[in-house]
């Protein structure tokens, strides 16, 4: 395990702009998107919301086991800002600017162009622990701002930011790569979000990519023109 690279027992706001600490702000981009989250949820109803389907979602089967891989995306999210946060501030930095153009990318889709998914089971054909969470996440979240997917988008986040991370050992990168496949598949098989909304992720990903790691990539692929 790396040494912890920041120490944050003497935080307190009063110096949130200290150097040490400045980058702590950006994680109220977590409170603009639960703001937005709420007034999209709840302001925009329902019967104004275009349908997302294709016939992708007619193949793929509901599967309540896929809740494992769908529930552990908020685990995947929140250990990924914690461990960066603590051990890498850089790569905290990173994740943190990467998920906040997907979800103000995100949101701004919402609202331009409301979206709906009408995939849901009406009936579910197991009763077991698996269907009742999938129960208790259908009750509470809507099947509305779907499109594109953020279970998608902030996992394909992490994994870039990962990916790139010199400690991280081949197994964790792989382990990660195998989850974050796992959870794109979860959203489509637990009837959450349409392969639509996966595939809709993927460009505002490009974009958080580019945002993010656009000199980062120049300088491979001018190395990989000058070994040539």
């Amino acid at each position: 395990m790396k040494k912890l690279r920041y120490d944050y027992s003497g935080f307190s706001l009063k110096k949130l702009n200290d150097s040490r600490f400045r980058h702590l702000w950006l994680l109220a981009g977590w409170l603009v998107y639960f703001a937005l989250y709420f007034l999209t949820e709840n302001l925009i109803p329902e019967d104004k919301c275009h349908a997302i389907h294709c016939v992708i979602d007619d193949i793929i089967p509901f599967c309540e086991y896929f809740a494992i891989f769908y529930v552990g995306w908020f685990a995947l999210v929140f250990f990924s800002l914690a461990y960066t946060l603590f051990y890498d501030v850089e790569r905290f930095k990173q994740l943190q600017c990467y998920i906040i153009i997907t979800q103000l990318v995100a949101m701004a889709c919402y609202i331009i162009y409301p979206s709906v998914q009408n995939l849901r089971p009406e009936t579910f054909p197991r009763n077991n622990f698996f269907t009742w969470v999938m129960s208790m996440i259908y009750s509470f979240d809507t099947p509305t701002g779907v499109c594109p997917s953020l279970h998608a988008a902030y996992s394909i986040a992490i994994l870039s930011v990962a990916l790139k991370d010199g400690f991280l050992s081949r197994l964790m990168k792989g382990l990660l790569t195998f989850s974050v496949i796992m959870i794109c598949l979860a959203v489509c098989f637990v009837k959450q979000h349409s392969f639509v909304d996966v595939m809709a992720a993927l460009p505002v990903c490009l974009l958080g990519e580019a945002a993010v790691f656009g000199g980062y990539w120049k300088n491979k692929l001018r190395k990989n023109k000058n070994s040539v």
